[in-house]
């Protein structure tokens, strides 16, 4: 809603009234109040020539004022989302820093309000496993981003993947359907964890989608989850059409949406039940806290908590705090990257020395067209080959003076990696080529240094083989 000035208000200067009147007269000038009390035909009559309130400026601001979107935009939510926009009051503060509430257990005034609070008649917490009024805030925040009716923030990314699976994958009768490029450690773990479970595990190519259509026309698929983008690829699947196929036979849909960011996707909106997240990346953003965040309905995220409860896979309010601090410049941060990404992207796949380049943002890119039906932007991770040999590469990688040798991404600084040798030293050939790893590609995740000095590091770098 529009705030206009006094005439709708009071007439009198608060420089002329007491000091107590004075502050009277400025919160009453900055309530939304004035502005909601007008009468529909009186913001009506305000836009036709030759009515009375034409003359009032109160009344023309509010009638002229451009309409807001019922959603804030992902710049404000960042900020201000689960603090001064909250909707369940988690702190009672008028601290605009959301304090670090470190207490491990919450006591009660009486037995009646125990009991309230055990029929969900009381907003309140109980014992830090279950839940802290710090990591509420952040909770509310990430769903503001993500769209979702709920969150539930996991010391990691791989506990976040963990309990989704345990909670929504039945044991001895559960089916995944998941990728061959997703993460490495939860691939691992679905393939070797949960098919001594008893749970029926399919792994399939990421856009295969006549082979998803048939392993879910046999009717018993519970869950199909992956990356997009994909590590160290940066492949993307059609989030859209998989939740349209996986929904008409009962089955949910998982996205793992790290390499995007909340700011540059939102699977949920396009069809996905559930996304999950190492917050350690985009969201915390400065490479000093871990953790893990999965946003869905409340009934899903009910569910998933109950068993993140039981694995201890609570957050320290601590790092909660580092995060929603975080947070509150991601939307800066990640249009950095994004922009410095992809005109990096650019002139490498124009340089001599550069083989191939991995970005689903360039028009060459075989997943052009799904990131830019679903995504804002590509985030900061280009993968690329050089017109080396494995030593030539680790030349060009020592040769660079501004990233960290590093595995991780989504910080303000630049990291960079060859994964033959982060991830894949002393694995043969096979289990390289199978996963798609060669001796001269290269990972970089792009930080918030100013374009012009990376770019002048890698160009003086690639001279060096």
């Amino acid at each position: 809603m529009a705030r206009s000035s006094s005439p709708l208000v009071n007439k009198a200067s608060p420089t002329e009234a007491s000091p107590t009147e004075q502050r009277r007269l400025l919160r009453a000038r900055r309530s939304s109040k004035r502005v909601t009390a007008l009468r529909p035909e009186a913001v009506l009559d305000a836009t036709l020539p030759g009515t009375e309130q034409q003359d009032d400026p109160g009344v023309i601001a509010a009638a002229t004022a451009p309409k807001r979107d019922a959603t804030l935009s992902d710049e404000t939510l960042a900020v201000h989302a689960g603090e001064k926009m909250g909707k369940n009051g988690a702190m009672d503060t008028d601290s605009i820093a959301t304090p670090i509430v470190s207490g491990t257990t919450h006591w009660f005034k009486s037995s009646h309000d125990l009991i309230a609070f055990k029929e969900g008649r009381r907003h309140s917490f109980e014992y830090g496993r279950y839940g802290n009024p710090t990591v509420k805030v952040l909770e509310d925040k990430i769903s503001a981003l993500e769209r979702a009716e709920s969150t539930l923030v996991t010391s990691s990314g791989m506990n976040a993947i963990v309990a989704t699976l345990l909670a929504l994958v039945p044991p001895g009768a559960g089916h995944v359907v998941t990728t061959t490029e997703c993460y490495s450690e939860a691939r691992a773990f679905i393939g070797d964890k949960l098919s001594k479970m008893g749970i029926k595990v399919t792994f399939i190519e990421l856009n295969d989608m006549e082979t998803l259509k048939d392993v879910l026309d046999q009717g018993d698929v519970t869950l199909f989850y992956t990356d997009c983008p994909t590590n160290p690829h940066l492949k993307c699947i059609d989030i859209k059409l998989v939740a349209e196929l996986c929904h008409r036979k009962g089955a949910l849909v998982c996205i793992d949406s790290t390499l995007a960011s909340p700011m540059n996707q939102k699977p949920l909106t396009i069809g996905a039940d559930i996304v999950v997240h190492s917050a350690t990346k985009y969201i915390a953003g400065h490479h000093d806290v871990i953790a893990g965040c999965i946003s869905g309905s409340d009934a899903l995220i009910s569910r998933i908590r109950a068993w993140n409860h039981d694995l201890g896979g609570a957050i320290s309010p601590d790092a909660a705090y580092m995060i929603i601090r975080g947070l509150k410049t991601m939307a800066l941060r990640v249009e950095t990257q994004n922009h410095t990404t992809l005109r990096m992207a650019r002139l490498l796949e124009n340089h001599p020395k550069i083989e191939r380049v991995y970005y689903p943002r360039l028009i060459s890119s075989p997943w052009h067209h799904i990131a830019k039906s679903q995504m804002t932007g590509c985030g900061g991770v280009i993968s690329f080959e050089v017109a080396s040999d494995l030593h030539g590469v680790m030349r060009f990688i020592d040769a660079l003076e501004i990233p960290f040798i590093a595995t991780s991404l989504g910080g303000c600084e630049s990291l960079v990696l060859q994964p033959a040798v982060m991830s894949f030293w002393g694995k043969s050939d096979e289990e390289k080529a199978k996963n798609g790893i060669k001796d001269n590609l290269v990972r970089f995740s792009f930080g918030i240094e100013k374009f012009e000095d990376l770019r002048d590091d890698i160009l003086q770098a690639l001279e060096k083989i």
